[in-house]
């Protein structure tokens, strides 16, 4: 894609070129790589494809009804993450090393869940076949049957799955389980969708109901805890128990209690399931998703980060620098803060180790940098749209309203990198092994799918079909590289789409899980109250005990989800106490993100961590120092709304330099580097106070701020001075 002249071989750095731009993808398909060309491999591609494409159809020319559209989107991503889990597992060599299981006992579980999926699957056809007109009548023994099998076949193929992991050259029995489970699933919410809308989540649901709904819900928490870990299914089971175990606890946890039927067929409604997390993920994530795969398949992402790398390699500590801008414009479209550590940092921390920041500083940049891209408009790793459907205000709004938030994010990881390589004397690349600048702005129409997308959406244009103009684009620009995007590269791109969605859509109906419980137990009403008590006593400590749940409710799991579950509990009660929707809801998403970084569950440390080879923890440490600064930028936008675009341009011209300047206040003070001298504790210590001051945006207080500022200015020139040693 690009001409670059390469480090020498002892270097050990990889070319610029070869960035790695499938992230977390590239694991599962370096293994899969082994077995595409025999059935499960093709098996798998195809799934994914043809999961993309309906997507992209429906959204763009024969558009689904909404209940039935999330449906099949959800059972269409746990079917197609069943395939890629399993197929990540499967021995090419087949079966090597059996170990001493007690193979009768397997057999005997394999032959209960094939039964059980066989007849869930068979009930699901004759309702299918008795839905479309025979004129027979559907039994009331026939939904009971299919209920009870799929129950069977779901617990059967999840602990199995346990049990008996995979060890043979094709897809694992209890995976299959799983899929047809996940199919008839949603046949049967289809079946009886018309009475599920109005019977669901009260009391004349049956044990159809019951069973289908649960077995639904166990299907996403297996999926999710394949996929994303146990964090997220941890809190999702404390959610699960506080819905039955309400009666029980004390005060403002404390409520009536449900029923089992009432409970999980509640949850598969839009209120929780089906609700605003899967709207999200059926429209916004995954046309973005497969946007950035178009990108990726391309090789229009890979110049992005090579045109940073060719503008600021060869400042002072460039590697990092490129890290903040190339992670930013990727963590944008990405939507998962681990991904984008993993697809930008394979390439920048080996490059910031090698012009001097430590190992541990290395992959703390990159992980506060890609954190922050998913607060950069207009994508914000469709955070803007979840906020969007929840809020209901306008998309275009909240986007113009992200733009000095994002900036001021950046520009205190940018200040935070610049002052330690000025503190500790570091340079940038040679220039002999970045990217040509002539040759980066000859290829400046590369931009075009970005101009593009964000041209449309400003002109009025919807977001799907924005998205789908720029994703075109995308494959048009890529004619005019030698990568050009022919029809194998398309699917390559619809394949990839469908990989880097599973996680997110997982995730994202696993919170709808949480926010089901919130929006059913009230729990959320109850915080808000809190809340509203705490601010009786001070805004501001209402506003820490907000950001505390925000952060702590996100850790450990993706923005998306985070954000959707911490808009359910504590957005409201900011709203209560007198706060807009728009900074509430701003104020709540900034801490879901850069709960990304916040130890000790911080994910993007964590994945930072093992490009780095360092401690994971010291690494995430280290993250949330360099995003630090950052932390004041919601109360920053709390006390001066001007901050958001709201207000006339002089106070917003205002109040964004002041914030700047105390974002630069704040990044000296933890850097001990102030201007161009360091600074000592106490001095450390003055611009501390110094940049808190600048955060409520009053006269009085900024001018606070600028004359202590000033001040240690004064004593640092005066000092050298003294010693003949006055800065440049």
């Amino acid at each position: 894609m690009t001409t670059t002249r390469q480090p020498e071989p002892a270097d050990e750095v990889a070319p610029l070129q070869t960035v790695v731009a499938d992230g977390a993808d590239e694991l599962p398909r370096a293994h899969n790589e082994r077995v595409l060309g025999g059935l499960v491999g093709r098996t798998v591609m195809l799934g994914c494809v043809l999961f993309t494409a309906m997507h992209l159809y429906a959204l763009n020319i024969a558009p689904i009804e909404t209940w039935t559209f999330r449906i099949l989107h959800i059972a269409g991503g746990l079917m197609v993450g069943f395939a890629i889990t399993a197929a990540m597992s499967v021995d090419p060599e087949g079966g090597a090393g059996k170990g001493s299981r007690p193979a009768g006992l397997e057999r005997l579980a394999a032959l209960i869940t094939a039964l059980a999926s066989g007849y869930a699957g068979a009930c699901a056809l004759a309702l299918w076949g008795l839905s479309e007109g025979s004129g027979v009548a559907v039994t009331n023994w026939l939904p009971l049957h299919l209920a009870v099998a799929l129950a069977i076949a779901s617990v059967a193929g999840v602990v199995s799955s346990w049990c008996f992991p995979s060890r043979g050259d094709r897809i694992h029995w209890p995976d299959l389980a799983l899929m047809v489970s996940a199919l008839v699933v949603a046949a049967f919410l289809i079946f009886v969708l018309g009475r599920w809308r109005m019977a669901a989540g009260t009391p004349l649901v049956g044990t159809p109901e019951l069973l289908v709904s649960a077995s639904g819900v166990l299907l996403i928490m297996e999926l999710t805890r394949r996929i994303a870990g146990l964090a997220l299914i941890a809190i999702t089971s404390v959610f699960l128990l506080y819905a039955f175990a309400g009666p029980y606890l004390p005060g403002i946890l404390e409520h009536d209690g449900y029923t089992a039927k009432r409970f999980f067929t509640y949850l598969y409604t839009d209120s929780g399931v089906l609700g605003p997390t899967t709207a999200v993920s059926s429209t916004y994530i995954i046309l973005f998703i497969t946007f950035a795969a178009f990108l990726q398949a391309s090789k229009v992402g890979d110049y992005f980060v090579n045109f940073a790398f060719a503008m600021a390699g060869r400042s002072r500590g460039g590697p990092a620098k490129v890290a903040v801008f190339a992670s930013g414009l990727m963590g944008m479209i990405n939507g998962t803060s681990a991904g984008n550590v993993v697809a930008t940092g394979s390439l920048t921390i080996p490059l910031m180790k090698r012009v001097g920041y430590h190992p541990l500083s290395a992959g703390g940049i990159e992980a506060a940098a890609s954190t922050g891209g998913q607060i950069v408009p207009p994508i914000m790793g469709a955070g803007a749209f979840i906020m969007a459907e929840i809020t209901g205000i306008p998309y275009t709004e909240i986007a113009f309203a992200a733009l000095i938030p994002a900036a001021l994010y950046f520009l205190a990881i940018y200040l935070m990198v610049d002052l330690e390589a000025r503190r500790d004397g570091m340079q940038g690349l040679p220039k002999d092994q970045l990217p040509l600048v002539t040759e980066m702005l000859k290829r400046v129409y590369l931009f075009l799918p970005i101009i593009i997308l964000i041209t449309t959406l400003f002109m009025g244009y919807s977001v799907i079909r924005a998205g789908t103009l720029a994703m075109a684009s995308a494959a048009v620009v890529s004619w005019l590289t030698p990568h050009w995007m022919g029809p194998k590269a398309l699917l390559r791109a619809l394949e990839l789409g469908a990989r880097m969605s599973v996680p997110l859509i997982a995730v994202c109906a696993c919170a709808g899980i949480i926010v089901g419980v919130i929006s059913l137990t009230g729990v959320g009403a109850r915080f808000a109250s809190m809340l509203l008590g705490l601010a009786d006593t001070s805004h501001f400590l209402a506003l820490f005990f907000a950001m505390c749940i925000s952060i702590l409710l996100g850790m450990g799991m993706p923005t998306t989800a985070a954000y959707a579950v911490a808009a359910s509990v504590v957005a409201p009660g900011l709203q209560q106490i007198g706060i807009s929707p728009l900074v509430s809801h701003f104020f709540v998403f900034y801490y879901a993100v850069l709960s990304a970084i916040t130890p000790p569950v911080a994910l993007a440390g964590y994945a930072a961590a093992a490009i780095s080879n360092t401690n994971a923890l010291k690494t995430a440490a280290t993250s949330f120092k360099f995003g630090l600064a950052a932390f004041i930028v919601p109360f920053m936008f709390f006390y001066s709304p001007e901050l958001l675009m709201q207000g006339a341009w002089w106070a917003i011209l205002r109040v964004a330099i002041t914030a700047g300047i105390g974002i630069y206040l704040l990044a000296a003070a933890l850097q001990g580097y102030f201007l161009a001298a360091p600074a000592n504790l106490l001095q450390r210590v003055v611009l501390g106070a110094a940049a808190l001051a600048m955060i409520s945006g009053g006269l009085v207080t900024d001018l606070i701020g600028l004359g202590l500022g000033a001040a240690i200015w004064g004593v640092q020139r005066w000092r050298h001075k003294s010693a003949g040693t006055l800065p440049s």
